[in-house]
């Protein structure tokens, strides 16, 4: 498997490298910019996962994960976004989103992960795992995330949510059943008109209540 790692820092991208090297069999590139990711590419035939960070000087990592995903269609991506492990709310256990201090040992998990998912030809990330980043990132803009045959969008201003929509619902409700997605295709555009705000409590208290009442409406189930 062929793994470029796109990250600002010269010292940690080199270390990050060292370690893919070490502990698996993989190739592992770095480079230090998008421009320099997009230069690669061109000389490569093959990239199976990108790790690049999210925001940093000469990197949006969304735009260069589609524009990757364009080149290399069984591509699979993870991301380094700016802030803290320590800020996260919520926990993914297959995560592909890897805060600092880097966790070493999930990254290799992730990877392990990849060699498998990349042969199915899609990149799949969990709704929590994607939506928090987001949250943390302060993004504006809308998430679209296809799980099946089944969209939904949720909307972002300076990192909290405003509304989420789904086929069947939206507000409170949308972003419960999306929470519940664990393997959804991804699109972000931060053109889009914000509509009027109709989820006014902060990210972290409307997920993590929609987590619980997914676990409670699953465990009622079950005991039926």
């Amino acid at each position: 498997m062929q793994l470029l790692i796109v990250h600002s820092d010269a010292e940690l991208g080199k270390a990050l490298v060292q370690m893919v090297k070490d502990y698996t069999a993989h190739d592992c590139d770095l480079v230090a910019n998008s421009a320099k990711a997009q230069a690669w590419a061109q000389r490569h035939q093959q990239c199976d996962f990108l790790l690049t960070q999210l925001d940093a000087k000469g990197i949006d990592g969304f735009i260069l994960g589609g524009t990757f995903s364009e080149i290399f269609p069984k591509l699979q991506t993870g991301f380094f976004p700016g802030y803290s492990a320590s800020e996260q709310r919520l926990e993914v256990s297959e995560t592909k989103v890897f805060p600092e201090p880097i966790d070493g040992e999930r990254m290799l998990k992730a990877i392990a992960h990849a060699a498998d998912a990349s042969a199915e030809g899609r990149d799949f990330f969990h709704a929590v795992d994607l939506l928090q980043m987001c949250c943390l990132s302060h993004k504006s803009g809308a998430i679209q995330m296809v799980s099946g045959q089944k969209i939904g969008v949720v909307y972002l201003r300076d990192g909290a949510i405003l509304q989420a929509e789904t086929g069947n619902a939206k507000a409170k409700d949308a972003l419960d059943e999306i929470v519940g997605w664990n393997a959804v295709e991804f699109a972000y555009d931060n053109s889009v008109t914000i509509p009027v705000r109709a989820i006014t409590r902060s990210w972290h208290e409307i997920m993590i209540e929609a987590v619980l009442r997914r676990k409670q409406r699953k465990l009622t189930t079950q005991g039926l």
